[in-house]
């Protein structure tokens, strides 16, 4: 790739964006005010802005290997904390996709050096669900299934954060777990039913103030 390519697109994005609303750099200055978090994963084939036909400030967004919420990663910490706190979003989405590298490499037993402690996330996801995953034969809806598990695991480990149990009690703050098909461009919601899971843990992962 000629990175200077990058600089002529750029160009080509301000004069787009500026066309209708010579002030929209300026106005978009003044702040930002998102109403939604997105924690996906770094594939370069997912742009949340793009998949979701939103514009700059209307998403907040976090991105790593496999949509990992892990309780030890003070960088998804720091976003979550920050979103639901500072910014006070109103819904936190948690979206993964099919032909996931990261949740196909979990499923294979190979040694992947620094890789391997960020996979057993997802592997303690595969262990959890071992029993509904292991009766699936075809090897390809095995995958999809674990990726859809693992975005709601993930999303229920957003759960037990004390910022986000204490937005709950402040207002409606919604989870969501969704799936992004690479093959056909869909979002998919997998209607989880977070405030029954949100039951279902309180007694042992409640955090009062």
């Amino acid at each position: 790739m000629d990175l200077n390519k990058i600089f002529e697109n750029n160009e080509k994005w301000i004069a787009s964006k500026t066309k209708d609303n010579p002030n929209y750099f300026v106005d978009l200055n003044k702040g930002q005010k998102p109403d939604v978090l997105y924690i996906g994963c770094s594939d370069s084939r997912v742009t949340a802005e793009d998949i979701m036909g939103l514009q700059p400030g209307e998403l907040f967004v976090h991105r790593n290997v496999a949509n990992v919420v892990n309780a030890i990663d003070m960088n998804a910490q720091t976003v979550i904390n920050y979103a639901v706190t500072n910014l006070e979003v109103n819904h936190v989405v948690v979206c993964g996709h099919y032909s996931c590298g990261g949740v196909k490499a979990a499923m294979e037993a190979k040694d992947l050096g620094i890789l391997n402690p960020w996979l057993r996330n997802i592997r303690d996801v595969y262990r959890t669900h071992k029993k509904e995953l292991n009766a699936i034969e075809d090897e390809h809806k095995r995958y999809d299934r674990l990726v859809e598990l693992n975005v709601k695991e993930q999303a229920i480990n957003v759960i037990k954060l004390a910022s986000v149990q204490r937005a709950f009690r402040k207002r409606d703050l919604k989870i969501h777990g969704w799936v992004f098909d690479i093959k056909t461009g869909k979002l998919i919601d997998l209607n989880i039913d977070f405030a029954k899971a949100l039951e279902e843990i309180m007694e042992i992962y409640r955090l009062e103030d």
